[in-house]
Formats: C-alpha cells, sequence, structure tokens
C-alpha cells in the first residue's frame, strides 16, 4: 500500500480489481496484519449464495495490529507520505538511470515509486544473464555491506527463466528524503561499477 505512489497500484492503471489481497504494507511490517478486500460484485455473489465468507485464523482481528495499522495509515495521510513517494520516486527513477542507464551490463531499469529494481546483463542487447556461478547479485550484496558502500541491497536471482538472471531491488521507507536518494543512487552505482566495471 502506497509504495507505488497510490495507495493502491491499480489506480495509476484506471482498473479496479475484482479481489485485492494487502498485507505487510497495512501496518508497515510493525504487526502481522492482512486484509482481503472485494468488489461489490464478489460481495454480491457471497450473499446470493450462503451469505457467508467463512473462514478464520488465530490472530484475526487481532487489536494491536489493527491498532498499529490504523497509526500507519494515520500517518501516511498526515505525513503526506504518498506525495513523498511519488516525489522521491521520480528523483530515484532519473538518478538511476543518470548513473547506470548506459552501463554496458545494466539490462533494464524499471519499477514505480520508490519500488526499483536494476537487472544485469552480460549483453545489453540480446538480454543475455550472466552465468549463474558468477553470482552476481550475491557479490554485489556482500559488497554493498561493506565500506565505503554501506548499503543493504535487495538482490534476486532467476530474472530471466527463474534459474538465471540477476537484479537489485531498491525499496526505500515512504518518509525518505531527496538527500537520502541521492546517497542510495551513487552507493548503488558505486557497488555495481565495484563488481562489473564502469
Amino acid at each position: 500500500m502506497g509504495r507505488t505512489g497510490s495507495l493502491h497500484a491499480w489506480e495509476q492503471e484506471n482498473v479496479s480489481p475484482d479481489i485485492q489481497t494487502i498485507a505487510k504494507g497495512l501496518a508497515a511490517g510493525y504487526a502481522p496484519l492482512s486484509m482481503l478486500l472485494m468488489n461489490h460484485k464478489i460481495v454480491d455473489t457471497i450473499k446470493a449464495g450462503s451469505g457467508f465468507f467463512n473462514h478464520g485464523h488465530t490472530y484475526s482481528s487481532h487489536a494491536v495490529a489493527c491498532a498499529a495499522s490504523l497509526a500507519v495509515q494515520r500517518i501516511i495521510k498526515r505525513d503526506n507520505l504518498l506525495q513523498n513517494v511519488q516525489m522521491a520516486g521520480d528523483r530515484l527513477e532519473q538518478g538511476l538511470k543518470t548513473a547506470l542507464g548506459e552501463h554496458p551490463y545494466v539490462g533494464n531499469i524499471r519499477g514505480r515509486g520508490l519500488m526499483w529494481a536494476v537487472e544485469f546483463v552480460t549483453d545489453r542487447s540480446e538480454k543475455e544473464p550472466f552465468p549463474l556461478e558468477e553470482r552476481i547479485a550475491a557479490r554485489m550484496k556482500l559488497t554493498g555491506l561493506r565500506q565505503p558502500w554501506q548499503i543493504a541491497l535487495n538482490t534476486g536471482v532467476g530474472t530471466a527463466d527463474t534459474i538465471v538472471g540477476d537484479h537489485i531491488t531498491i525499496l526505500p521507507p515512504y518518509n525518505i528524503t531527496m538527500t537520502d536518494v541521492d546517497l542510495i543512487v551513487n552507493r548503488v552505482k558505486g557497488v555495481v561499477e565495484e563488481i562489473l566495471g564502469t
């Protein structure tokens, strides 16, 4: 919720889902909580049938988790964090594309709001992934944690075919400052160049 710059990503696509699940973003990870949203078609279908949506879990409607969620949603609204996600996301996009967009081993930079990924390839035109044994993503993660970078990168493998293909994801907090966006871009660039050259 909110990471793409709108409360729900589908709002930017001019569509409305029949069913939506929400989890970690609801309470920002402060407490485990999830939610299922259904549009009127689904609700009307249930009403016309048994009238029940029968389910239950040990922690359903847990008071502390619900309170955490309400607090998070109030802070998002009070502090205009969706607007900050949009502005910081635009700056992050431009920064990443300027810093790495022409790098010979960057195959793609994609994302929205404060959710961005950088994919690494051996050949930009063919989008050929690195061999698995080169461990590009794992090496970036370890390099990022060391001096002088000190950045925890989310890394992944299997981008191309679930086996090969390396990428990093950048998911800063909604209240990030523009100064910190620039710092992230510079550190990501430094890590990439240390592993893959310029």
